[in-house]
């Protein structure tokens, strides 16, 4: 299985106790849900494959503020990316993550 955890400006996220952010363990995506001053900088996503005990970290990319103000217009959306089917084994827990987005 792969893991996959952000870096930001060079230290470790750690989004357990954090609700404005989120790493899904499905598609490896970091959300914020809300953008704030100190949230600016660079982020860079490292996913771990514990079997091949390897870790590869991607290039980082740079989070900035805009400065007119101007977002555009986004309209309300949920975001999924579940499979056709999911199996699931009777007794076992199940993770399914949705996402609303939107201005």
């Amino acid at each position: 299985g792969l893991s996959y955890t952000w870096i930001f400006n060079n230290n470790t996220l750690y989004l357990q106790e954090d609700s404005r952010r989120f790493v899904s363990q499905a598609t490896g995506n970091l959300y914020l849900a809300k953008v704030e001053p100190w949230d600016v900088g660079n982020y860079t996503c490292a996913v771990t494959n514990a079997e091949a005990q390897r870790q590869v970290w991607g290039p980082p990319t740079a989070l900035t503020l805009r400065s007119d103000g101007v977002m555009g217009e986004y309209e309300p959306k949920i975001e999924v990316r579940f499979p056709d089917t999911t199996y699931a084994a009777k007794g076992s827990s199940v993770r399914l993550e949705c996402f609303a987005l939107g201005k």
